[in-house]
């Protein structure tokens, strides 16, 4: 596993990082990125026995980490969540809300409880994840939250149909501005990540089709999809002090997408 330099602004050594929705994908990436900058990491999302498989890699790999099997949309159990975090690990310093769901169907289609199940996963639990770890950070006077937006938080997503997703993303854009501009005179800065198409288990579909890649390439200036390790580096600049003047802020990191 690399390992910063001490020193180095990008150093979280010493510190304690929240993953959730780090099963899979982004989140397990996000997590191994963290471990990797010395970062003590607790690694939260629903399917334990895939938690419990990326924390032996971790560990094996020199990583301090725990695992916690969350429903982050619960406040009983985000609150379980916080005390754990500070039990196994300690108070927590970064918190990256990746958690979400993102389903496909015309907005003339959409179920409102499917509507209201996606907001409740992808803004509501960010917002409740936000605020109770945000308390300890302000009650520190010092942290760092990163919340994973999306390209379609910024652009529509035009023929994908994603109005639910869309919709939630759009919120949290304006959820991390909100929480940026009020803390951020009490030493706890909160920013998001905007992704385009990353090649994951969830992506994995679409772009080994020929139609789901010419359409990515088709809309991204730099003509193909991203590649996880060209996210690590902006999700330390968000959850590092090399950030230390930056809150509020939507990172985009998407080819140029919303460029154009």
């Amino acid at each position: 596993m690399r390992r910063v330099a001490d020193g180095d602004l990008f150093d979280l050594g010493g510190r304690v990082a929240v993953v959730t929705g780090a099963s899979s994908g982004l989140g397990a990436h996000f997590a191994r990125v963290l471990a990797g900058a010395g970062a003590a990491v607790m690694l939260v999302a629903r399917r334990e026995s895939r938690l419990r498989a990326l924390a032996g890699d971790l560990r094996r790999e020199g990583a301090r980490c725990a695992f916690a099997s969350c429903d982050v949309t619960r406040e009983e159990a985000v609150d379980r969540l916080v005390a754990a975090t500070r039990a196994e690990l300690g108070p927590a310093d970064i918190l990256v809300n990746n958690a979400g769901i993102g389903p496909v169907a015309p907005a003339e289609e959409t179920p409102l409880e499917v509507f209201r199940r996606v907001q409740a996963v992808n803004l509501e639990a960010a917002f409740l994840c936000s605020q109770r770890f945000g308390r300890g950070m302000l009650e520190r006077g010092r942290g760092a939250i990163v919340n994973v937006a999306s390209i379609f938080g910024l652009v529509a997503s035009g023929r994908m149909s994603q109005v639910a997703y869309c919709a939630s993303k759009g919120g949290l854009v304006q959820l991390t501005r909100q929480l940026g501009v009020e803390w951020a005179r009490r030493g706890v800065r909160v920013n998001a990540l905007a992704p385009a198409f990353f090649e994951t288990e969830l992506t994995a579909e679409m772009l080994a089709e020929e139609r789901g890649r010419r359409f990515v390439e088709r809309h991204t200036p730099m003509g193909r999809p991203g590649r996880l390790e060209e996210l690590g580096g902006p999700l330390l600049f968000l959850a590092s002090d090399a950030s230390s003047y930056v809150t509020g802020q939507v990172l985009a990191v998407d080819g140029g997408w919303t460029a154009v």
